[in-house]
């Protein structure tokens, strides 16, 4: 299945955008690690130091105790133990601000009551009279308290090991993991690359064919209108040039029947006569291939807003007798006004009407019916979807002549193409093709339905307004 160029760069930002995405988490997650694992050790530090301040104050003060009790000299209690309980003090205080920890807190509640006895303990040597009990007694309770400190740093520092650990486990994750997302990404941009440069170089190669195509159609169009008007040059002239030697064998035909009608045997009399009515099937046939060349041919300038109902009035005048030799009928509705050639609906209604003329049933009087009906573009058919919301008027020429088999509906709007002999009814078969060249000149289309010996339709569809870009 071919993926289209649009669809493959959507494709790459999407999947380039998820790179970024997960990269973006990655280093989220190391980073916030590397920082917790960074606070956890300036807090382990941190608690370590001022057990480690709590214990040093705590043996310097028993140290002072022991020297006084042995040389009973008062340098030794310089500083006071009061002094020395108050460092002691801060340092638990910060302790106390800086840990956060449920279990070290209670720990730390133990620690308070330790040191309290420790204070007493420290209180009551200082007294001259000082029993050996209570020093062992004060040993006993430093020993406690080194077992406590020893307990919570134990803690601090299984704490900052299992923080390390998980420091080192998604410091060995993202090294594969960067290192993924980065060839996945030197692969995307590579691929990229290669994608967007071979669309620069067919998109080179296809505005240069477009402009070579252009070129060959601007010059074909420019050879074929010089065709166009010599065409039509040649069918103007080629018309008059072939009215003057059938109007003198026209001429010539009717000397000889006037002069020597007589003296010329019937046979040769009935060839004359013959040979008249093909002179006058022939001009017929030029006119109407006159009017073919010139159907169809408008400019912006012949399109205007034309009444309908003032056409068709004008062409039931001209069609009066043969109406009445049919004893005919026409029922129409209103027609709406719509841009086009006054020149072009004229003779579209002429013919239509004149081929439902002259193919009346010859057992029943000639009815004829128009019907007109407002649609839009989607309702009407059209392709293209600039289209849908135009208005069209579809117009309908329903009679009940001698009808013909569908299978011929679109043979017979073909240049030349008949359905009967010459025989039996006039014509060349160039009038319907007329009636097509003017509809699709008129961005339009016509139609025809029709049941033998019943009657036939045709439809015509017009947009109401012509538009240049049409």
């Amino acid at each position: 299945m071919h993926i289209s160029v649009q669809k493959k760069i959507r494709i790459g930002f999407f999947i380039a955008f998820t790179i970024i995405v997960v990269a973006s988490v990655v280093s989220y997650v190391i980073a916030r690690n590397l920082m917790h694992n960074a606070d956890r050790l300036s807090h382990a530090v941190e608690v370590s130091k001022r057990l480690d301040a709590i214990t040093r104050y705590l043996k310097d003060a028993e140290a002072a105790i022991r020297g006084y009790n042995l040389t009973k000299e008062q340098a030794f209690l310089n500083p006071s133990m009061e002094e020395r309980s108050i460092k002691i003090e801060n340092e638990y205080r910060k302790l106390r601000r800086i840990i956060d920890d449920p279990v070290q807190q209670r720990n730390l509640d133990t620690l308070k009551r330790l040191l309290d006895v420790k204070y007493m303990q420290l209180t009551a040597g200082q007294e001259k009279n000082a029993s050996t009990a209570t020093i062992q007694e004060a040993e006993v309770s430093m020993d406690r308290i080194d077992a406590k400190v020893e307990q919570m740093i134990l803690i601090e520092q299984a704490q900052l090991n299992e923080k390390t650990r998980m420091f080192h486990f998604f410091s060995g994750l993202s090294i594969p993991v960067v290192f993924v997302i980065s060839l996945i990404a030197i692969l995307i941009g590579i691929y990229s690359y290669v994608t967007l440069t071979r669309e620069f170089r067919l998109q080179l190669h296809i505005e240069t064919r477009m402009k070579s195509y252009q070129r060959e159609l601007q010059e074909n169009i420019t050879l074929l209108n010089k065709t166009n008007k010599e065409l039509e040059q040649f069918a103007y002239i080629a018309s008059h040039d072939l009215q003057e030697p059938l109007r003198k064998i026209s001429t010539f035909s009717d000397r000889l029947l006037t002069k020597h009608r007589n003296e010329l045997p019937d046979e040769a009399g009935q060839l004359i006569d013959r040979m008249v009515a093909a002179v006058g099937r022939m001009r017929v046939l030029i006119n109407d291939l006159l009017v073919f060349s010139r159907a169809g041919r408008i400019t912006p300038e012949s399109l205007v807003p034309i009444d309908l109902n003032e056409i068709l009035q004008d062409v039931i005048g001209d069609l009066e007798v043969s109406l009445q030799e049919k004893k005919g009928s026409i029922l129409f509705d209103q027609l709406p006004v719509i841009e086009g050639s006054d020149t072009g609906f004229h003779q579209l209604f002429l013919n239509l009407l004149s081929n439902s003329i002259k193919f009346a049933h010859p057992d029943r009087p000639l009815e004829i019916r128009i019907r007109r009906e407002l649609i839009t573009g989607r309702e009407a058919g059209m392709a293209s979807e600039k289209k849908w919301g135009d208005t069209y008027c579809r117009i309908s020429f329903e009679d009940n002549g001698i009808g013909f088999d569908q299978v011929y509906a679109d043979r017979i709007f073909l240049l030349f193409q008949r359905l009967h002999g010459v025989s039996e009814y006039k014509g060349t078969g160039i009038g319907l093709a007329i009636c097509k060249k003017i509809v699709d000149s008129h961005n339009g289309y016509i139609s025809a339905f029709g049941t033998a010996g019943e009657g036939s339709t045709f439809v015509i569809v017009l947009p109401v307004k012509q538009k240049s870009d049409d």
